[in-house]
């Protein structure tokens, strides 16, 4: 029940023009109008996705991906069948408006009379709902929908055109650019570092009711089996830039320090200068830095940009192994495939790696499942478990099933990491695992959260002193009320935790202990 002032204006100006100058008016009315519609669809499209609207300046590229996930997911003939549909529909829909409205046009003017009386009738209403607020189904029935749809995207268009210069300002200071390579990142010195982004793991997985039991109880294993290895870990929670999708924009966020959250501002960042945190720990000399990215399967030029010694994309793996869906390379497979082609190497220096678990990557059907690591061989051993697997559009029928089998996926990915510290994990290891955003809509239930949680493990406690003061949760599960922070918030805290700084009170401590043994020996010797 909704009364448009645009619909009631367009209907009296098509009521006094003249013949040819009413028929072009209602041809490009009603063009605008299919175009309006056809970005009210987009807006739908991204909403179920995204919690967004569609940007016009900055999203147009994401339909390529879009068509990607499709293929990947539900096979080629999915994707022929999606395009020719959405390329249709675009030049169908505004044909059709722009034809229905010059009938329209024509109508009225052949009983110009009645359609006047309807028209002033409409306006009256409109003037007496907009006069005493009336609403229905909790909306205003005199609306202004479309014009402030308008005036909405008009706003949204200049602001996309304006942020190239914003971007350009915020990328531009760095506080830790001029730092010498020799006062970065000492308290890291010696140490392998892993920074591991687990796909769609958000605070959803960790505190919804359905999921908090399971998804709980893999942590709390992990805990104790990391613990029983000399491991300890503390844990918070980092805001994301996205939600639903997006994953590379979150990467470019951490290690950045610049919040990325549209396609324009990754590209930006990638063509520039700005220092990652890879590129930090590369310019110290101490490490080698190295990426595992199972997601890409193509050319990936940025590797050369986020400072990457070495990178290992989907076909450097050794995996012969079926797809799980859209998802190359199961989780398990990549950490031991990393642990051959890097980790386990001798005589090498500290790693500084990047790695990207991509198995909790929706539809989350079908789904691998852990198997004994010395009978991974080159993946083969996945076919069966794929082909017993889930169908992706038989889960999507049911939001239900599509959350179990997200939380699933977490479960998996989840125990792929914590096997592999168990399994190949060192004294000198420093695990920093998080995840990139929280899941789709449907998963979350309509939250507007986009909270994920973050967590650093080590062997050493002098690694763990120096985030003391972040006031993080020991163990792996951050607490409802630990700190929130921005993900672009976390590169130069990391920066300025581990580089030189005053010793506090448990280091001053233990050099007071290491005196007095070093004292005593001295005594006894002489």
């Amino acid at each position: 029940m909704r009364l448009p002032a645009e619909g009631i204006v367009l209907v009296a100006v098509l009521l006094v023009l003249p013949g040819r100058a009413r028929r072009v008016t209602a041809v490009l009315a009603g063009a605008a109008i299919g175009l309006l519609t056809l970005v009210k669809c987009l807006d739908m499209g991204f909403y179920s996705v995204l919690q967004r609207p569609f940007d016009l300046v900055l999203d147009w590229v994401l339909l390529d991906d879009a068509a990607d996930y499709v293929r990947e997911s539900f096979g080629r003939t999915s994707e022929v069948l999606a395009i020719a549909g959405a390329v249709l529909l675009a030049a169908a829909v505004p044909a059709a408006t722009a034809l229905a409205l010059v009938r329209l046009a024509e109508r009225m003017a052949r009983r110009r009379p009645p359609a006047g009386r309807t028209t002033l009738v409409l306006a009256v209403v409109w003037v007496t709902c907009a006069t005493f607020g009336l609403r229905a189904g909790g909306e205003p029935v005199a609306s202004t929908l479309d014009a402030q749809l308008v005036d909405d995207r008009v706003r949204a268009v200049r602001a996309g055109l304006a942020d190239e210069r914003v971007f350009a300002a915020e990328a531009a200071v760095d506080a830790f650019r001029s730092t010498p390579p020799d006062r970065l990142l000492t308290g890291l010195r010696g140490k392998d570092v892993l920074f591991t982004f687990v796909e769609s793991y958000g605070r959803t997985a960790i505190e919804d009711p359905a999921m908090a039991g399971p998804v709980g109880a893999v942590l709390k294993e992990g805990e104790a089996s990391l613990g029983a290895a000399g491991f300890e870990a503390r844990s918070g929670w980092l805001r994301s830039p996205v939600l639903g999708a997006g994953s590379w924009m979150c990467h470019a966020t951490l290690l950045s320090g610049l919040w990325i959250d549209n396609q324009q501002r990754y590209r930006q960042l990638v063509s520039g200068d700005r220092m990652t945190l890879n590129r930090y720990f590369r310019r110290t000399g101490a490490w080698r830095t190295v990426g595992v990215v199972p997601g890409v399967r193509k050319a990936w030029p940025e590797a050369r940009y986020f400072g990457l010694d070495r990178s290992y994309d989907s076909t450097h793996l050794g995996y012969h192994g079926p797809y799980f869906s859209w998802t190359p390379v199961p989780d398990q497979f990549t950490l031991d495939a990393f642990d051959r082609l890097e980790y386990a190497r001798k005589n090498r220096r500290p790693l500084m790696a990047e790695i990207i678990l991509a198995s909790s990557h929706q539809p989350w059907a079908p789904l691998p499942r852990m198997i004994d690591w010395k009978g991974l061989g080159d993946g083969s051993v996945f076919g069966p478990i794929q082909r017993a697997g889930k169908d992706p559009a038989e889960v999507w029928k049911d939001t239900e099933r599509v959350r179990a089998e997200y939380r699933a996926s977490i479960e998996y990915s989840l125990r792929s990491l914590f096997g592999f510290m168990r399994r190949y994990a060192h004294r000198d290891t420093v695990l920093v695992f998080l995840g990139d955003h929280q899941p789709r809509p449907e998963v979350v239930a309509g939250s507007p959260r986009r909270d994920v949680p973050v967590t650093i493990v080590a062997h050493d406690p002098a690694v763990l002193e120096r985030v003391a003061g972040w006031d993080w949760t020991p163990g792996l599960k951050p607490a409802p009320d630990a700190p929130i922070w921005a993900m672009d918030k976390f590169r130069d805290r990391f920066l300025k935790a581990f580089g030189p700084q005053a010793p506090g009170p448990a280091q001053e401590s233990r050099k007071a202990a290491v005196r007095r043994t070093n004292h005593s020996g001295s005594s006894s010797q002489g």
